[in-house]
């Protein structure tokens, strides 16, 4: 279904972005998080937040969830499971020397970016890596080659690059990055080296792609944009920069309603929404609840592109789920 905004209602309307929320690769973190504190019990233990939203992690938190930052706080023997994020080889030679049971709950397209890194140093190329310093699954990819891996931190960054040979250089992505603002440093990349190697495939994951382009077109048509999500969310910092970019005349980051200021729509008849990729739906819903008691009752959908990708739980965990339904049904 596509809702295409109009300017000639006055009337007090919302423009509901989609898609939004969870992508397959959250959706497979949290499950697994789920999963395993169904089928072993708590305590799980879980290396750093499993995605970026406070609600989540709090959620699981109660249901027995226990988050770390380091796989050194993991008791011996237990079981933990590695975030969406990723992680460097490191960690889980980390977690063999700990005697841990490990369920890697890495998003595939993650993976996918850290094979490319494996496989570009072993042909020696200097890897590029477009990203922000300090971001978990920046950590985790720099882990696959370190050696090879240079980080560019946006197009003001590029004139600190060095590498050995002008003709083998390839560019990685976080892929949680905003598009235009990635292309933006890739280009200023070519200048430098216009042998410059693309991967193979475009690293900005799906969700990221059409969280963007949905805001995009709500942002035209709103004079407040709203994105629902954790100010360390990378992707939902991305929305809001990507909406006052494409016309919105003001935007907010916010966890849920409790945060929204109501001086914010002083004057506004359209109000964009939208949430990260990390984001449950029933924060979304507590925002509009909370926009329809103060008059914006209308809600129309807009719908650019449609997603249907889902991903299987991690292979360590359907194996368990496997011999407990196979002794079941003995």
């Amino acid at each position: 279904m596509t809702a295409t905004p109009s300017r000639t209602s006055e009337k007090r309307r919302v423009l509901l972005a989609a898609p939004r929320g969870y992508c397959a690769g959250v959706d497979r973190a949290v499950i697994a998080v789920e999963k395993a504190l169904e089928q072993y019990g708590p305590p799980i233990y879980v290396r750093h937040e499993i995605v970026h939203n406070k609600y989540v992690v709090q959620t699981l938190e109660r249901k027995g969830a226990i988050f770390v930052e380091e796989t050194e706080e993991v008791p011996e023997g237990e079981i933990v499971i590695f975030s969406a994020h990723g992680v460097a080889p490191e960690v889980h030679r980390e977690a063999e020397r700990g005697k841990l049971a490990t369920i890697d709950a890495t998003c595939p397209l993650v993976t996918k970016v850290h094979k490319e890194a494996v496989r570009y140093a072993k042909e020696d190329y200097d890897i590029l890596l477009i990203g922000h310093e300090g971001h978990e699954e920046v950590i985790g990819t720099s882990g696959e080659a370190p050696e090879h891996i240079t980080l560019v931190d946006g197009p003001e960054d590029v004139r600190n690059v060095q590498v050995r040979d002008p003709e083998k250089v390839v560019w990685l992505s976080q892929t949680t990055l905003s598009v235009d603002e990635t292309m933006e440093t890739v280009d200023a990349l070519q200048d430098r080296y216009p042998n410059l190697l693309s991967p193979p495939s475009d690293d900005i994951c799906y969700a990221t792609q059409n969280r963007q382009t949905a805001i995009k077109k709500v942002a035209a048509e709103s004079d407040l944009v709203l994105v629902v999500g954790s100010k360390n969310s990378s992707n939902s910092v991305r929305l809001v920069e990507t909406a006052l970019t494409a016309g919105a005349r003001d935007g907010h980051l916010v966890d849920n309603a409790g945060e929204i200021d109501e001086a914010w729509l002083e004057g506004v008849t359209t109000v964009g929404l939208s949430s990260g990729a990390s984001v449950p739906d029933v924060l979304v819903e507590g925002v509009l609840e909370w926009l329809q008691e103060r008059g914006w009752e209308d809600v129309e959908l807009v719908q650019p592109v449609e997603e249907h990708m889902q991903f299987s739980l991690p292979k360590e965990l359907r194996r368990d789920l496997r011999s407990e339904a196979a002794e079941k049904a003995r």
